[in-house]
């Protein structure tokens, strides 16, 4: 298990600091390749210029994901805090004292966007599996909404033909 957190100098051009996040990331994705890519969505947060930017920095990973093929998840911030804590309205002390237990770490991670990306990871984890069986019975009710359509239109097509 591996976490790290990207910064950037704040006084620093937007995009110069969108390209040193991509190098960081492609680094981090080279080094341990991933099967799945899970983002924060920003949902809405009080701070337009850190939603923003949160969300642009999102993008990057997201666009160095797909460069590579891997599948991206994106999850709300509430749905990270509630799979970890039990609440989605949990502050940041509770997310990272529930990340140092769930993963047993002897020292909590620091700073608090490191815990925050672990809890992301472990959101994923564990809402992966329902997200498949919830896609697989989509598509599966799509498949017989088809069918029985095409049959209602034989049928109807067999009555007029009569």
């Amino acid at each position: 298990m591996d976490v790290g957190v990207a910064r950037t100098p704040a006084d620093e051009d937007l995009a110069h600091r969108l390209l040193a996040l991509s190098e960081v990331v492609e680094d981090w994705l080279d080094r341990h390749r991933p099967e799945v890519v899970a983002i924060e969505r920003v949902f809405s947060q009080h701070n337009v210029r850190t939603a923003m930017g949160t969300a642009q920095a999102g993008g990057v990973v997201a666009l160095l994901a797909a460069k590579r093929g891997l599948p991206v998840a994106f999850h709300t911030p509430s749905e990270v805090k509630a799979a970890v804590t039990g609440s989605g309205t949990a502050d940041k002390a509770q997310v990272t004292t529930m990340v140092t237990r769930l993963l047993g770490l002897a020292v909590a991670p620091k700073p608090a966007d490191a815990a925050d990306a672990l809890a992301l990871g472990i959101c994923h984890l564990w809402r992966a599996p329902l997200a498949a069986r919830l896609a697989q019975a989509e598509a599966r009710a799509a498949e017989l909404q088809r069918r029985h359509k095409a049959r209602l239109a034989e049928a109807a097509n067999r009555g007029v033909a009569r």
